[in-house]
């Protein structure tokens, strides 16, 4: 079948087993834009609403560090992560909680590391396999992973399936090193080949066809996953699709996570882009407006605090503390002392005012120590996270290096 090879072929190598090399980007035939123009449309309307939604808040810096954590968390879930929005507000204030595991914080903490560098470092490198190294390099720096060459392209053969699975019985096995260097520098050629304003294919699908080209080359011997999801953002980002970086696919490739995979598989093996783009853009388009409404929810919460604390005769204080809470939604009275730079008495008072007026929950149940939640804004997060369940079905394996 001629739709088989559209995407790349299954090579037998020396070891006796055989390999996907993939094609380069953009897929040959061409893709049947047509099939995609109405998907396209919905999601391309879906992310102006986003970017319009996050416009409207008034201090877009506070409430992004609560979407890179929230991100970091669901992206780390699926990898096998065990931990919770808590666990990280908590090791963040210094105050962990008692079952954490370090190793899976660590693992959350490095992506948010990750994610912010790779943002900031867009404005002096662009999209390029040097800069998906260096942020590979901070994600793997620290933890689980770190003794699987963080920052650098594998130089032996891995593959993809459940525990104890072999090269030959793998769910699927990523080109040979010789073969994904060469599939990199393809794909670094198709990416930067974009950024001319006359290109034929729209910047959602762009994004599409290189997260699928990722994950096929699976170029690291760990975290291919999280890079590749990250990688979404970053392109987005890279093109002012997005004012701010609030849209990840996470949620959506867990919820969906069988279907995910056999679109991806049904590229390899039968050369079916569409179909693999459709399910791309609907995700986009749905997790668009998700995180439009709930920029909408955060705006509508925020002044509804404000007036409450006006009409209880909050100070300036307390309204900074308010903003405040937003990127820092788990405190403590030393931390709010620090943060809106208060004597220690006038942190307690105010954190106490918060109490009473139903904006701060007491969790500790202690006279000191005592931790406060803004339970309101978390509320807005919680779901998502509790969603994606811990369990790892499929993952990385790799040979040692010879």
């Amino acid at each position: 079948m001629p739709g088989r090879e559209r995407s790349g072929s299954y090579v037998a190598q020396p070891g006796g087993y055989s390999a996907f090399i993939p094609r380069p980007l953009p897929p040959k035939p061409s893709l049947d834009l047509n099939r995609l123009l109405p998907g396209l449309s919905r999601a391309d309307q879906a992310v102006g609403r986003l970017d319009g939604a996050t416009r409207l808040l008034p201090d877009i810096d506070l409430f992004l560090a609560m979407y890179v954590r929230r991100e970091a968390l669901l992206s780390s879930q699926i990898e096998g992560t065990d931990c919770t929005l808590d666990d990280i507000l908590a090791f963040e204030l210094d105050t962990p909680t008692s079952h954490i595991s370090e190793v899976d914080v660590q693992e959350v903490v490095n992506y948010v590391r990750a994610l912010n560098f790779g943002l900031e470092r867009l404005q002096s490198l662009p999209l390029s396999s040097r800069l998906l190294r260096e942020v590979h390099a901070i994600l793997l720096a620290v933890g689980r992973g770190s003794d699987r060459s963080p920052g650098e392209f594998r130089v032996s053969q891995n593959w993809i399936g459940p525990p104890g699975c072999t090269l030959s019985t793998a769910a699927f096995v990523p080109p040979p090193p010789d073969e994904m260097q060469h599939g990199i520098s393809e794909l670094e050629r198709y990416i930067y080949s974009t950024i001319d304003a006359s290109a034929a294919t729209p910047l959602l699908i762009v994004s599409g066809l290189v997260h699928a080209q990722f994950e096929t080359l699976h170029p690291f011997m760990d975290g291919n996953g999280r890079i590749g999801r990250l990688l979404i953002t970053l392109l987005l980002c890279e093109r002012s699709i997005l004012n701010a970086p609030v849209l990840y696919l996470s949620t959506y490739f867990k919820r969906n996570r069988t279907e995910y995979f056999d679109r991806l598989m049904n590229v390899r093996l039968k050369g079916e882009w569409e179909e693999w783009l459709g399910f791309f853009l609907r995700g986009i388009e749905g997790t668009a407006n998700e995180a439009a409404a709930t920029a909408q929810k955060i705006h509508l919460m925020r002044e509804s605090h404000r007036d409450a604390l006006e009409v209880a005769g909050g100070t300036l204080k307390d309204i900074a503390l308010l903003d405040k809470l937003f990127s820092q939604p788990l405190i403590n009275a030393k931390w709010v002392s620090a943060a809106i730079d208060v004597t220690p008495p006038t942190a307690n008072a105010i954190v106490t005012r918060f109490v009473k007026l139903g904006l701060l929950r007491e969790t500790t149940g202690g006279k000191r120590n005592r931790i406060f939640r803004y339970d309101h804004y978390l509320a807005l997060f919680d779901k998502e996270v509790t969603e994606v369940a811990s369990d790892r079905t499929e993952a990385d394996r790799c040979a040692d290096p010879t």
